[in-house]
């Protein structure tokens, strides 16, 4: 007999339109009483918090990883259902921070409980038959939406409102299911996981614009943030003046992350001007090549509260 633990936390996928159209929370999460039968396999069922998304952050993220951490081997496989506008930074961060064989797997809705079309048993059916399947262990977490498995390292959200907004520009889909299989297509490169005790760093995002000056960077400087995340232009490059900026910052002992604000691709040092990535990571900027701002933040978060050196700080945000 297998045995999951399933995680409830609320989102779309456990609210209800009401009248109006209006979508809103109700007192009971409906997937509590959800018949979902799969032959052999027992569910442990608890309701860790009912929140909106956009209201979890890194203490529910940690909240979360301690109760996974707590349950040990005592059971195959977990599935947390969770809001899509943060369910890709909850995914990554118990990526990072979970060294786990058993397959942890999202999962969420775009459309409420009581909407025309809703999506959200359906996917809830899927993720349980994900982590119920042989093949999907020591993959680390996964997301499975609309029929389609992605790695938490890669996944992103792409639509407001479309069923199949999640999507993994750089790698694709890890794998996807039938009507009788769970199908997977590659296998990861090896995670970088490492424990994680508080959640107390306060670590802003700045998207880079054309134009852009200094004065964000100063006052950031000035407030005496623990980290910055920058999502840049294209590559990796940044205006004159915000270039000058990050260097206010730096001076301060301030560790800043470069990722890209672009919807695809890998940012990396590749222009030799002021601004540009190559003289950015002379100055000490860190590209985190190939993952978004939020989740960058994550990463910097984990890596400062681990205490780890610049050089290691370094290598840990560069890996994919």
């Amino acid at each position: 007999m297998i045995k999951i633990l399933v995680l409830h936390t609320g989102g779309t996928i456990s609210m209800h339109e009401d009248e109006d159209g209006d979508v809103e929370t109700g007192v009971v999460n409906p997937l509590t009483e959800a018949q979902v039968e799969i032959a052999d396999v027992v569910l442990q069922v608890e309701s860790i918090f009912n929140l909106p998304s956009e209201h979890i952050g890194p203490k529910h993220m940690l909240q979360l990883q301690q109760r996974i951490l707590a349950a040990g081997n005592q059971f195959d496989g977990v599935v947390i259902t969770h809001g899509t506008d943060t369910l890709e930074e909850t995914a990554f961060f118990l990526d990072s921070t979970l060294k786990v064989d058993f397959p942890i797997v999202m999962t969420g809705a775009m459309r409420s409980s009581n909407e025309l079309g809703s999506d959200g048993l359906y996917n809830y059916q899927s993720a349980l038959r994900v982590a119920t399947s042989e093949a999907s262990r020591k993959r680390g977490v996964m997301v499975v939406m609309n029929d389609e498995i992605h790695a938490a390292r890669f996944v992103t959200k792409t639509h407001t409102t479309n069923v199949a907004t999640f999507a993994s520009p750089i790698s694709g889909a890890m794998g996807l299911l039938t009507k009788r299989q769970v199908i997977y297509f590659y296998d990861l490169p090896r995670r970088h996981v490492l424990p994680i005790q508080q959640v107390n760093q306060n670590i802003p995002v700045l998207k880079a614009y054309a134009g852009m000056d200094g004065q964000l960077f100063q006052l950031l400087a000035d407030a005496n943030v623990n980290g910055l995340i920058i999502e840049a232009l294209g590559a990796g490059n940044l205006s004159r003046e915000a270039a000058m900026g990050v260097s206010v910052v730096l001076e301060k002992g301030i560790p800043v992350v470069i990722v890209s604000r672009s919807f695809n691709g890998v940012a990396e040092p590749v222009y030799d001007y002021l601004g540009g990535g190559v003289q950015l990571e002379r100055a000490g900027v860190i590209f985190a090549s190939s993952i978004n701002g939020p989740k960058a933040r994550l990463k910097l978060l984990i890596g400062l509260d681990n205490q780890l050196s610049p050089d290691d700080l370094r290598h840990y945000l560069r890996s994919v």
